[in-house]
This record gives C-alpha cells, sequence and structure tokens, in this order.
C-alpha cells in the first residue's frame, strides 16, 4: 500500500477526540514542529514516498496510536475486515478496500470507474461492480491481481486470510541499502549456499551480542 494511502487510512482511524481528521496545522503544532503543515501535505499527495522514522513516530505518537501501524503491510491487523466481510468472501475484502482506501489525488473513496481506469484495461467497470457485489464470485488471477495493484495489497489479501508478508522489523530492515543487496545477492544463491550464509549471519549477530571482556 502507498504511504499517502495508509496516511489516509490512519487520519479516518485515529480522528481527534472532537471527531474531526487531524489538519496539517493541528500536527504541526501538536509534533512541535517536527512534522510541519507543508510536509502533512505533501505526504498526503503521494509526493513523500519513504518518510522518515522519526516523523512517522512524532505521527503516531501525537495521533495516538503504535509507530508499528505504520508497517501493516497489505490489509493486516490495523485495517482487518470484519466478521461480515469474510463471509462474503471476495466481494467482502473488495468491499473493505473501497471503504478504507482513498483515492491518492482526490482523498475520497476509489468510484468503479476510477478503479477501472487505474487498471488500464484490465477490468472494466462492469467488471468492477460484478466482483464488489459478488455477482463474479470467481474472478481470474489477472482480474485479482489488477485490483489488488490499485489498492496497494497483496493478491493473497483478496484469496484468503493469511498474515502480512511483512511484519514491520523486516520492512524497517528493508530500508537500508546494504540489507536490499545483500538480500538480492543472497537470494540467487542456490539453497545450500542460503542456508550457510544464514548461519554466518546468525554466528557474527550472536558475536556482537556477547557481553566483552
Amino acid at each position: 500500500m502507498h504511504v499517502s494511502q495508509k496516511f489516509e487510512y490512519l487520519l479516518e482511524a485515529h480522528r481527534r477526540p472532537d471527531g474531526h481528521r487531524w489538519t496539517g496545522q493541528q500536527l504541526d503544532e501538536a509534533t512541535d514542529g517536527v512534522v510541519t503543515r507543508s510536509y502533512v501535505t505533501n505526504l498526503r499527495k503521494g509526493r513523500i514516498v519513504s518518510p522518515g522514522y522519526e516523523k512517522m513516530a512524532a505521527i503516531a505518537k501525537a495521533m495516538g496510536f503504535p509507530p508499528e501501524e505504520w508497517f501493516d503491510e497489505g490489509v493486516g491487523d490495523g485495517m482487518a475486515t470484519g466478521p461480515k466481510d469474510d463471509a462474503r468472501g471476495i466481494a467482502g475484502r473488495v468491499e473493505h478496500l473501497f471503504r478504507v482506501v482513498r483515492n491518492p489525488t482526490s482523498r475520497e473513496p476509489y468510484t468503479n470507474a476510477e478503479v477501472s481506469r487505474a487498471t488500464l484495461g484490465d477490468l472494466s467497470e462492469e467488471d468492477v461492480e460484478g466482483i464488489r457485489t459478488g455477482s463474479i464470485s470467481d474472478p481470474t488471477v489477472g482480474q485479482v491481481a489488477a485490483l489488488a495493484g490499485v489498492f496497494g495489497v497483496e493478491p493473497s489479501y483478496l484469496l484468503d486470510r493469511g498474515e502480512p508478508v511483512f511484519d514491520g522489523e523486516l520492512v524497517e530492515a528493508l530500508r537500508d541499502e546494504a540489507v536490499r543487496d545483500t538480500a538480492c545477492e543472497i537470494s540467487r544463491l542456490p539453497e545450500r549456499e542460503r542456508q550457510l550464509v544464514l548461519g554466518i549471519v546468525r554466528q557474527l549477530g550472536s558475536q556482537e551480542a556477547a557481553p566483552s571482556g
């Protein structure tokens, strides 16, 4: 999920005590200027792709949610579907996405037409409506992938209630370029060599953690 979409969800889910959504000016004041009004605007408009952890933590503290909620990938603990949605299968999960994910441009819920246009022809407006209502109960793999791409979730979310693909610790680790490069190189090795490298890394980690002297 794009960070702007996640931010829109957090703004909706963690409103102020008076029931209103947080404004940029209010977050600026609540974070003592760590997160400025203009930063909030750019974050909502999708101009900021990878906000720093300091700013995410400041927003979380001001709004009253744990910082880890930023890293709930796909539709995880912070955006879980309800029993009624799950009972309806894929139609219920798609409908849930329409409720909680906002169009980063308009900041309003997506329409069927907008989703159709965003799939670049993979789904017609009628296809989107059919999947939402359940009249298309068994969409193709391509249709599921296209829907998932628009809402920024894993296709597996629409098919089952599996755990999120990434946890917060892994997402934070992958922000480091060296970690990403290392992971890519290791992924090209045969399974036996990957396990060998993993063993070496764990051994280095245990030595680093061991008390000196």
